[in-house]
C-alpha cells in the first residue's frame, strides 16, 4: 500500500469501527437468548439472585415501611412540603372550546390545567414561589408538553396567580385530597 492507503472494505476512521469479535459476540448473545426464549427457558428472578437480599439470620427490608403523613382534624397535611416544583405555563385563546384530554371542552375561564400523570379531576394547590399567591385547580387535560414545565394552567388559573404576562413561573403543586378545602399555610 502506498501512501497510506488502505483496502477496499477497511475502516478508514478507528471511531467508526466495530471490530468483528464484537460484532460476532453481540450476534452470538441475540442468537443464545432468542433460542433460550423459544424453548422456553426463562429464569424466574428469585431463580437468578435468591440470596442477594438476604444475609443469614438477619431479616432486611427492601423498601423501609411507609410513614403515616401528619393531618389536622380536618385533614389537611401539615407537612409544607410540596408534592412538585418547577416552571407552569399556561394556554387560553389558541384552545378554548377546544377537547381536552379527558373529553371536555377546554375553557380558557375556568380554573383547570393540564398535567402529565395526575388522574383527570385531581385537584391541585398551585402556589407561585416569586408572590406566594395559591389557586386551586382541576386537572382536565395532559401537558405540558414542553421540556422542564410541570404543570400548564387555563388562562383563568394564570391571571389568579399574577403570570399572564411573563408565560411562566415558577411553582409549586401540592396534591390535594377530597376534604381538603384550601391550599396548604405558606410557610
Amino acid at each position: 500500500m502506498v501512501g497510506g492507503e488502505q483496502p477496499p472494505g477497511s475502516c478508514r476512521r478507528v471511531a467508526r469501527c466495530v471490530p468483528l469479535r464484537q460484532l460476532m459476540g453481540l450476534w452470538l448473545l441475540c442468537s443464545g437468548l432468542a433460542v433460550a426464549h423459544a424453548q422456553g427457558l426463562q429464569a424466574e428472578p428469585d431463580a437468578l439472585a435468591p440470596n442477594l437480599l438476604s444475609v443469614p439470620g438477619e431479616a432486611m427490608l427492601i423498601d423501609p415501611p411507609a410513614k403515616p403523613e401528619p393531618s389536622t382534624p380536618g385533614g389537611s397535611p401539615l407537612s409544607l412540603e410540596a408534592d412538585e416544583v418547577g416552571l407552569a405555563s399556561w394556554y387560553g385563546a389558541q384552545f378554548h372550546r377546544r377537547r381536552t384530554a379527558s373529553g371536555e371542552l377546554f375553557d380558557m375561564r375556568a380554573l383547570t390545567a393540564a398535567h402529565p400523570t395526575l388522574p383527570f379531576g385531581s385537584r391541585v394547590c398551585v402556589r407561585s414561589q416569586a408572590t406566594g399567591r395559591t389557586v386551586i385547580v382541576r386537572i382536565n387535560d395532559r401537558g405540558p408538553h414542553t421540556r422542564n414545565r410541570v404543570i400548564d394552567l387555563s388562562r383563568g388559573a394564570a391571571e389568579a396567580l399574577g403570570m399572564v404576562g411573563l408565560g411562566l413561573k415558577p411553582v409549586e403543586l401540592f396534591a390535594l385530597q377530597d376534604d381538603d378545602k384550601d391550599c396548604p399555610a405558606a410557610p
